[in-house]
């Protein structure tokens, strides 16, 4: 409902709900939401109890006068389309991740150095971190993705029933990094939950976590590596890493044997019948592990320690944490998996993915980006061509289609 007033009229408003009128004039009659705008003058009392600044709160919300409509339509998104397990590893641990996240260690060693002797997280994890938060920050350049962080959680605190009390505490949080000086107001971006650079901290985990690693007076994961590299190693050290210990490592599984539920030391895992991937050795036996098959015993198979724990005080999610730990694992050159996914058709790579959806293109299937991620767009593309050329409709990224689509 848009508001139509008269400057008098929103002297009065502004007067009566302790808002400045400074704040509603910088919003057009013809776009400013009537009843957004009564939230965020109700808000600013609430905002104001718990320590924020009437000048922090109007420079916060100068510009902010409706609600972000993309935020809701995302936060209401479900996803039709269950991803196998493969599918989510092969976007997310491929030969370009891997290959940036070598580069990136070798530009960003010294620092690197230093955040490892502080913190005694392995440098190769938070590589992987870095690229699965952001691809290595260029998310952070588009446009379509990044938003103002302010809007999107008054937004969802205004609109969103479900994330309504999420989204004020995670308000309130924004509004004293603003105020702190870390970031300005222009440059406090970030996903359409309030995720934020980087390393992509929530606010709250952001005033837990954040370190000035770089020593400019400001913990600024938008724009300084090390501060957002630090910053997701401050999080894990803090929840209990373990220097020089790993996440985990793969097995091979024993023919037509039962495993127990829980956690075992891996001398017992041992006793079972489960041997280190490439025959090597466990290098303490009485660390406890826990037995992982995320893709059934036809998949690999990984026993995880307390480190993978640990990843998951990042995002709580098994498949994240393990792909963090494969990541690092390839970035570090120790090698990919023994035995991959049981995928049911022949592996892309990262390169041929993208060739794949240039090729989509071209016939007029896929009007995305090439960027070798295969999404939803992408599986309806590769649908499309199926259904044309005769072939099973399942979407998969595979090279029977691939190899169709070159003979064309």
């Amino acid at each position: 409902m848009l508001v139509r007033k008269t400057a008098t009229r929103l002297a009065s408003f502004a007067a009566a709900a302790g808002l400045s009128l400074a704040l509603l004039l910088s919003a057009s009659p013809a776009s400013a939401d009537a009843g957004f705008q009564r939230w965020i003058a109700g808000f600013r009392s609430t905002a104001t109890q718990s320590g924020i600044s009437k000048a922090t709160f109007d420079r916060a919300f100068r510009n902010v006068r409706d609600v972000d409509a993309e935020v809701l339509e995302k936060a209401r998104y479900q996803p039709e389309f269950t991803a196998p397990v493969w599918d989510y590893f092969d976007n997310r641990v491929h030969d370009q991740s891997v290959a940036t996240g070598r580069a990136m260690a070798r530009k960003w060693k010294p620092w690197l150095d230093r955040i490892e002797a502080r913190f005694g997280v392995d440098r190769h994890i938070l590589l992987a971190i870095w690229s699965m938060e952001s691809n290595y920050g260029e998310i952070l350049k588009n446009d379509q993705v990044m938003r103002n962080v302010v809007r999107s959680l008054a937004t969802l605190a205004y609109a969103d029933k479900r994330r309504a009390k999420f989204a004020r505490t995670q308000l309130i949080s924004a509004l004293k990094i603003l105020q702190s000086g870390d970031i300005d107001e222009s440059h406090l971006m970030g996903s359409w939950a309030g995720a934020m650079g980087h390393t992509q901290f929530i606010p709250t985990s952001y005033q837990h976590y954040a370190v000035d690693m770089d020593g400019n007076g400001k913990r600024d994961i938008w724009n300084s590596i090390p501060d957002a590299l630090a910053t997701a190693a401050n999080l894990l050290h803090k929840n209990g890493w373990q220097t020089g210990r790993t996440w985990g490592y793969e097995v091979t599984l024993p023919a037509g044997r039962k495993f127990p539920a829980g956690s075992l030391s891996l001398a017992k895992w041992q006793g079972l019948g489960l041997t280190r991937a490439r025959s090597k050795p466990f290098p303490s036996s009485s660390d406890i592990a826990e037995l992982k098959v995320p893709d059934g015993r036809q998949g690999p198979a990984f026993l995880v320690t307390k480190n993978f724990s640990v990843l998951k005080r990042y995002n709580n999610a098994d498949k994240y944490a393990l792909a963090v730990g494969l990541l690092a694992d390839e970035i570090a050159g120790y090698g990919g998996l023994v035995r991959d996914w049981n995928r049911p058709f022949t592996k892309l790579s990262f390169e041929e993915k993208q060739e794949l959806q240039q090729r989509l293109s071209a016939y007029g299937y896929y009007d995305g980006k090439f960027d070798g991620k295969i999404g939803q767009g992408s599986r309806a593309a590769i649908m499309a061509f199926q259904a044309k050329a005769g072939m099973e409709q399942d979407g998969h990224p595979s090279m029977e289609v691939l190899s169709l689509l070159r003979k064309r």
